[in-house]
């Protein structure tokens, strides 16, 4: 009822995200159902401890469950218990209540606990949300031990790496009441144990599996920067939430220039213009990663691969867009409308469409940018840059039709176009290799030749058949 009253005002107030909600209801199908009794082999459904799995993955993250779930093959179980593992690790190094001499001996060895049989964790506190996946733990390693070689081999590396860095945060918290990224190299390394591994493993498992290129694990600089993105646009999104539960990690060097001692001053002090600054200088360090996520979904060739990933950095864009000069993001935790997320996951199909989300999400960022902000002229420059990209790869002159590509004619680049095709075509007519054969050769000549060659043919076998005949003796 709560959501038919929800969907009735939507249409009141919005009737044009009413009808995207609509479509996309209607319209967007799922392309895999995972207790399917043909997908059982792939999905593991048929398992009760796989099942308890899968329902793990639902209470942790509905948004990326659902895009796990639609993986192909074997592809989902195995993202589906590389991220409950993550969610396992993460969950142990957020619980503020663990002491930290406790903590750290079962961070470090969170690879090897993993594939415990047995191995749960039950000291974290009352109020952790996802205390329950650590309960039950013993269910996740079974699982583990079941994967294919080729793929835990991938996950318990990511993890064993994302567990040192996270342990030596979690140290540093412990040491000094807080943690505060100094440097935006700090900043950089935080969001690469917390996030550029999880891309880093990613890469990896798709090459693994075979459904993308064997090259591709080597792109790890491409994962990492398309995982900061993601990680950086969290941040930017959650600041009021972070600062409030005493997690600081917009870097020291981006805001600090601006007069303020802590970042609730930001909020406390009421100086929006400033504040505005250092969010825009965020965003800023953010878009920088833009091209390489651009450069990384080029090389995916499986569909719901590229979904899997698309999705995320598309709705990104539209974070970064949404949280640009707004001062409402110091206030609250804002969030992009349903709607808008529902288009973009509908349009979020190739690279080419994606690469024009970026570019639409650029022009709202660059449009919303001040003359007076001192990053303003390196938002323009970044802007362009996500727009030189996909000039580069997907010329707007070039329109995509039913039977084809079409040009247009309005643009200057339509005659070079032509003039280039003429002369290519003048270029093949004058070389006496690509002579066409004169027109009127067919059908007359041609069946000439024809007819030639089989009678010459007869007559040899004529004459063989003669000779055999003439001067073989018969028996």
């Amino acid at each position: 009822m709560g959501k038919l009253t929800s969907m009735l005002g939507l249409l009141l107030t919005h009737p044009l995200e009413f009808r995207t909600l609509v479509h996309f209801y209607l319209y967007h199908e799922t392309k895999r159902d995972i207790t399917a009794q043909q997908e059982h082999p792939t999905s593991g459904w048929d398992r009760a401890s796989m099942r308890r799995c899968w329902e793990f993955l639902d209470m942790t993250s509905r948004s990326f469950a659902a895009v796990i779930k639609e993986l192909d093959g074997d592809l989902a179980r195995t993202i589906c218990m590389y991220y409950l593992i993550l969610r396992g690790l993460d969950t142990i190094e957020d619980d503020m209540t663990i002491p930290d001499e406790k903590k750290q001996p079962i961070l470090r060895q969170f690879h090897n606990l993993t594939v415990t049989p047995g191995w749960n964790f039950t000291e974290n506190g009352p109020d952790e949300k996802d205390r329950s996946l650590l309960l039950e733990y013993h269910i996740i390693v079974e699982e583990v031990n079941r994967l294919p070689p080729q793929y835990k081999t991938v996950i318990l590396d990511i993890c064993q790496k994302m567990e040192n860095g996270m342990a030596d945060y979690a140290h540093k918290a412990a040491t000094n009441g807080t943690i505060y990224l100094q440097t935006i190299a700090d900043y950089d390394l935080y969001c690469h144990y917390v996030a550029g591994l999880v891309g880093e493993g990613l890469t990896r498992i798709w090459s693994a599996s075979g459904k993308e290129a064997f090259f591709l694990c080597d792109e790890l600089e491409l994962a990492n920067s398309m995982g900061l993105l993601l990680q950086k646009t969290n941040i930017i999104r959650d600041f009021r939430e972070d600062v409030e539960e005493r997690r600081f990690f917009w870097p020291r060097e981006i805001w600090a220039k601006y007069g303020f001692n802590e970042m609730k001053d930001m909020y406390e002090k009421g100086d929006v213009e400033h504040a505005t600054w250092i969010q825009s200088g965020m965003v800023l360090d953010a878009l920088r990663h833009a091209c390489d996520s651009l450069d990384y979904l080029r090389l995916l060739k499986n569909q719901s691969v590229f979904v899997f990933c698309a999705v995320p950095v598309s709705m990104a864009m539209a974070t970064l867009a949404l949280c640009f000069m707004n001062p409402e993001m110091f206030q609250r935790n804002i969030k992009i409308r349903k709607a808008e997320a529902a288009h973009l996951i509908m349009r979020s199909t190739n690279t080419r469409e994606v690469a024009l989300i970026f570019r639409e999400y650029a022009r709202k960022i660059h449009h919303k940018a001040k003359p007076h902000d001192p990053n303003f002229l390196k938002i323009s420059v970044m802007c362009c840059k996500i727009e030189q990209w996909c000039e580069q790869n997907f010329p707007s002159f070039v329109i995509l039709g039913e039977r084809g590509p079409i040009y247009d004619s309005a643009d200057k680049r339509t005659a070079i176009f032509r003039a280039e095709e003429k002369r290519v075509a003048q270029r093949l007519a004058a070389d006496p290799k690509n002579t066409p054969l004169p027109q009127d050769l067919f059908p007359w000549e041609l069946a000439a030749y024809v007819v030639g060659a089989m009678l010459l043919m007869l007559g040899l076998s004529a004459l063989i058949v003669w000779v055999m005949l003439k001067f073989i003796p018969q028996a």
